[in-house]
């Protein structure tokens, strides 16, 4: 008589698996009354919408507003040419060949070089330096039905006095913006700045 074993299959059900907790990666903190620049910078670089807003929420200002809305709105016309900005007159050249735009330019990158956004890094000794949050209630000056009274060359001269008395990063911005570029540079849409700011109307404005 011959016995039978029958072999038990033993069944292990897989280990659940214990969730990682993670912490958010706080937004880094800037000083009191940031540059744009310095809020744009912070908002381009966070990796999510939802981060990029809390961003703009934070530092909210109506100087930034004005940026977004001179960019972003397609009924609002820049009234300086396209393209690279000169210089005021020859008499204000420097060592420095080329156009205003490019000076710019060259000062930004020498900054990037050095990792330093420092205004001593970046203007010339004892130079005045203003700020796009004092300077926004002028940009109805540049806009095409913003005041008609002046002149081409004079609303060119005055936005290159403006770029000339400007952190670099400060007058690139605005570079951009007059050409609705600004997205070029940071990455931060409409829809993001429209969440962040939902008390910008956008198509009330006429040509």
């Amino acid at each position: 008589m011959t016995t039978k074993t029958t072999a038990k299959k033993i069944e292990t059900k897989p280990r659940a698996k214990t969730p990682i907790k993670t912490t958010p990666t706080p937004v880094v903190e800037l000083p009191a009354n940031p540059f744009a620049f310095e809020v744009l910078g912070l908002a381009s670089k966070q990796r999510t919408k939802a981060k990029k807003v809390e961003v703009l929420k934070k530092y909210e200002d109506p100087s930034l507003k004005a940026i977004f809305i001179w960019n972003f709105n397609e009924t609002i016309e820049s009234c300086l040419p396209v393209g690279d900005v000169p210089y005021a007159s020859t008499d204000k050249q420097t060592s420095f060949s080329g156009t205003l735009s490019e000076k710019i330019e060259d000062s930004v990158a020498k900054m990037g070089e050095l990792n330093s956004n420092s205004l001593g890094t970046a203007t010339e000794v004892g130079k005045q330096v203003t700020t796009i949050r004092k300077e926004y209630t002028k940009f109805y000056n540049y806009v095409k039905g913003g005041n008609d009274g002046l002149s081409k060359l004079k609303k060119e001269t005055m936005f290159i006095n403006l770029l000339e008395g400007l952190h670099p990063l400060e007058a690139e911005i605005l570079i951009l913006v007059k050409d609705k570029k600004l997205q070029d540079k940071y990455n931060i849409t409409r829809e993001i700045v429209s969440e962040a700011y939902p008390d910008i109307v956008w198509n009330d404005r006429s040509r």
